[in-house]
């Protein structure tokens, strides 16, 4: 096979279809670390000791608090690598989309700070906020980047009404 017959590469050395999927198959994974993110949140906010104005917690204090920050950590380099990644596919949209999730998981996480620090309500809100408009932001990726559905055939009714008449 010649360079001739191979299918059309970018500078990177793969085809613009093959970011964009790429790109999706990052925001599913994005989705998914969102939600189990905010079911440790959730365990935690339900079994687990609460800060106080007079008493924080340690982000190591208890297992689902630990799993919560690492999954936050690696939420953000997932984050990043987003952005990267739409970038390369030079996608305007998904570029926007991915950078308003980034800093949503930016502001996410200094909310928790300050939540295991104080223990404010404005604190968890925030948390709470950012997590959802990061979650719409890969949410939006995935239906703005999602295949193309097939086209319909114009002789499938044909089709149809010759096999009804024989």
């Amino acid at each position: 096979m010649s360079h001739a017959d191979a299918a059309p590469r970018s500078h990177a050395g793969r085809s613009s279809a093959d970011k964009l999927v790429r790109l999706r198959g990052s925001s599913f994974g994005l989705v998914a670390m969102l939600v189990i993110q905010f079911i440790l949140g959730m365990i935690y906010n339900l079994y687990g000791t609460a800060p106080t104005s007079k008493k924080s917690i340690g982000l190591f204090s208890s297992p689902v608090i630990a799993l919560h920050v690492i999954l936050g950590i690696l939420l953000f380099l997932a984050a990043v690598a987003q952005v990267i990644r739409a970038v390369g596919a030079r996608h305007r949209l998904t570029i926007w989309l991915s950078a308003i999730g980034l800093v949503s998981i930016i502001g996410a996480g200094f909310s928790g700070l300050g939540f295991t620090g104080s223990g404010a309500a404005s604190a968890s809100l925030g948390m709470s906020l950012a997590f959802a408009l990061a979650l719409v932001c890969y949410i939006g990726l995935l239906v703005v980047l999602a295949p193309a559905a097939a086209p319909a055939h114009a002789a499938a009714p044909a089709d149809a009404q010759r096999s009804s008449t024989t």
